[in-house]
């Protein structure tokens, strides 16, 4: 086993309650099931409604919406488990903690009341839709369009990589309801289901994509032929203006770069415990892999990065709790955390020998998935280049 790490200052009792029960959840109801998931590319409604029903949903949001009533540590603590459980096919952070706070923040009272309970029980699964073809981390250029049209938007474009994509039933979808720039961009929600479940005219969910990793998340394309949604569902706030769009990702965003830093943490925690567990088993030349120096010297390496990695995240969750993470330094935590976790991804593998490069061991699926981390919620790159701007 892996060196105990420090103690996160930000976890009270409470939450080490939540981490107990939903890693024996994990471990005894969604793992024996994972091999199955990633065969059909997508986890069931059923796991969101059972989500739900355990109140894995919507963790921090106001008991009044039907969350938890909890804080952004909650959530930590589900996505921490959940990496470690080797679980990446659960798009229950990018539902919980993204695109409930957006609601919860700028949507308007009757919003808040008509999709946050219903998301907190799972019978809505939220995506947000924000990357085009040909348009990633540069939001503004986003040409997806509601054309109003009386008390409706018409809502034409075309999104992809979208998280929860052939699941999602609410889709917040980032497009360009003015001419040019920032200020032409508004977020609308999309309601893209019938009450029988069929999909709404004008809604057309295209391929559930194929990745390097994530086999058993529904990242899809999404198809908008003008579907028509109703002007109310603009997320305007008190006002209902249109143009807020772009700022309202802007406040948003260090939760979710946050968030994937939190699961690079708890993917790298598990990929060095199954690599120490695996090096004293393994024999070659009649002695455990971890009886020679080298091994050991890696892993303790490993280890180290590990504590810092953790201490560092747990310094921003801290910040967070606090309302003091800045977009800037959120930027740089998400950066380092995943470029840090490919690197001890590749170490762990290594040590794993031929075997590490088989799908049946874990350390496989955690390298595959590792990857996509430095590219979404804005590339690493990206990040920099926004940190930069404030240095």
């Amino acid at each position: 086993m892996s060196l105990p790490l420090f103690p996160s200052a930000w976890m009270s009792d409470e939450h080490r309650m939540l981490q107990d029960s939903v890693a024996r959840f994990f471990k005894e109801r969604w793992v024996p099931r994972a091999a199955e998931w990633r065969e059909a590319g997508l986890m069931g409604r059923d796991t969101w409604l059972e989500a739900g029903s355990l109140g894995l949903l919507c963790a921090a949001l106001p008991e009044a919406y039907g969350g938890g009533g909890g804080d952004f540590g909650h959530e930590a603590v589900i996505l921490l488990e959940q990496a470690r459980a080797n679980l990446s096919g659960w798009g229950g952070g990018l539902h919980s903690a993204i695109v409930g706070p957006y609601i919860l923040h700028h949507g308007t009272e009757e919003q808040k009341q008509r999709w946050l309970p219903r998301m907190a029980r799972g019978e809505l699964v939220g995506a947000i839709a924000m990357t085009e073809p040909g348009t990633g981390s540069d939001l503004q250029s986003v040409r997806t369009q509601a054309k109003r049209d009386g008390d409706d938007y018409l809502l034409s474009g075309q999104k992809t990589f979208i998280t929860n994509g052939q699941n999602a039933n609410l889709i917040i979808v980032v497009c360009r309801t003015g001419d040019g720039g920032a200020r032409g961009i508004s977020l609308v929600v999309a309601e893209v289901e019938n009450e029988d479940g069929s999909l709404r005219e004008g809604f057309r969910r295209g391929r559930n994509l194929d990745k390097i990793g994530m086999k058993a998340q529904d990242t899809s394309e999404l198809f908008f032929d003008e579907l028509r949604v109703p002007a109310a569902n603009l997320l305007g706030g008190a006002s209902g203006a249109e143009g807020q769009g772009f700022f309202q990702l802007m406040q948003e965003l260090p939760q979710e770069r946050l968030i994937i830093a939190v699961s690079a943490i708890g993917a790298m925690e598990r990929a060095l415990a199954d690599t120490v567990a695996y090096t004293k088993e393994r024999q070659a030349f009649g002695k455990p892999v971890w009886e020679f120096q080298n091994t050991r010297f890696k892993l303790a390496e490993v280890q180290s990065q590990v504590l810092a990695a953790r201490a560092t995240v747990d310094a921003a969750i801290q910040a967070h709790l606090n309302g003091e993470l800045d977009a800037a330094r959120a930027a740089l935590v998400k950066a380092w955390s995943t470029d840090l976790a490919c690197k001890v991804m590749d170490e762990c593998l290594q040590l794993f020998g031929g075997y590490g490069y088989m799908m049946e061991y874990p350390i496989a699926e955690l390298y595959a998935d590792a990857r996509v981390a430095r590219i979404y919620g804005g590339t690493n790159e990206i990040m920099k280049e926004l940190a930069s701007r404030f240095m």
